[in-house]
């Protein structure tokens, strides 16, 4: 076999990143739960041992930890003061849970993928699904910690007052369910913008519903209900809203029929789904690279262990997610939002 080393060299070279960036996966959590990053961005620059006394962690480990870090380019470095520091992106993108551009959130989810990835390869040569509750704990809480930025930056301010009338009717007081609620984040952060309106979030997952509870911490016009998102109680409804959830379920056909039910005449869904165009060539960029590995690991194995399991994957894109919602009944259809992770569309009976 002879290799053409002009195609060889950059495949290497890639390969080399991708080693280095799976190896440091495991030290952003380490550094989010430790608090390492917080204390750079808060009290920097910092020497390893000064870094080590602030935060209660030995040095040796820490002057390794920031080499590492400061290789993946995550912090810098001041070679002549021998101290480390983060610029204002850095810690947005690190060490604040609450930037709209903080990424800790899929490190947690990376580490219930590798954690299950016995799984996962059983089911490859199976055909059997694998359940959400059956995956490692931490990936519950990575996905909320993944798209809880983007919604407290969008959903109010830039997504409700996309669709039609919908914001005016939350603010006089409105009807709304949160479907596929997780850990609530979603139906929190609406329920504390609209206190005149009523919500319920709900999900199938129970140990999710008892975090979702939980974080709630007795907001009057909110609860949370273990329901799935074909069977779930309650009618006329002003919204419901499914947050990044519906190409998870088995069949999300039923699902929107149910939901589409459930509405009121006048009534509108608001769909969050991942960004994605309706071709695989539109989605052969960095963001479709992440969706298509979750929905490899997570997404797909979840339909697959429902019924129907239509396993629409997390790029099913605009097209296809439009056909799903016309077939469960819905007659208007249109994209009133989008960010570069996400698409929001607005159905109407």
């Amino acid at each position: 076999m002879t290799l053409n080393m002009e195609k060889l060299e950059p495949l290497l070279h890639m390969m080399v990143q991708e080693l280095g960036a799976a190896a440091n996966a495991a030290l952003v959590l380490v550094g989010d739960k430790l608090g390492l990053y917080r204390a750079l961005a808060e009290r920097g620059p910092l020497s390893a041992k000064s870094l080590a006394e602030k935060t209660g962690t030995h040095e040796r480990y820490i002057r390794e930890w920031l080499s590492a870090q400061a290789a993946s380019n995550f912090i810098e470095h001041d070679a002549s003061a021998g101290t480390f520091s983060m610029t204002p992106e850095q810690a947005a993108v690190l060490a604040d849970p609450d930037s709209p551009v903080n990424m800790t959130g899929g490190f947690y989810s990376l580490a219930a993928v590798f954690a299950d990835e016995p799984k996962l390869t059983s089911a490859f040569q199976s055909g059997n699904g694998v359940g959400w509750g059956d995956h490692s704990d931490c990936l519950f809480c990575g996905t909320e910690r993944f798209f809880r930025p983007g919604y407290k930056a969008h959903l109010v301010d830039e997504w409700l007052p996309a669709l039609d009338g919908v914001a005016d009717k939350l603010m006089s007081g409105g009807k709304v369910a949160d479907v596929g609620c997780g850990h609530g984040a979603s139906t929190i952060i609406m329920a504390q913008a609209f206190p005149k309106s009523d919500f319920v979030g709900i999900d199938f997952h129970p140990a999710s519903i008892d975090n979702a509870r939980e974080a709630a911490n007795g907001q009057v016009n909110l609860r949370f209900e273990v329901a799935s998102g074909k069977d779930y109680d309650g009618a006329g409804f002003d919204l419901v809203t499914v947050f990044d959830a519906l190409h998870d379920m088995g069949d999300p056909v039923g699902v929107a029929a149910h939901i589409r039910q459930t509405l009121k005449p006048d009534g509108t869904l608001m769909l969050v789904e991942p960004l994605a165009g309706d071709t695989l060539e539109e989605n052969l960029n960095p963001v479709g690279r992440i969706y298509y590995a979750f929905s490899t690991n997570i997404c797909v194995p979840a339909s697959l262990n429902q019924e129907v399991g239509a396993a629409l994957g997390a790029q099913a894109g605009e097209k296809r997610l439009t056909e799903v919602l016309e077939e469960a009944g819905f007659t208007r259809v249109r994209r009133a939002a989008d960010t570069p992770f996400n698409m929001i569309l607005e159905a109407r009976p």
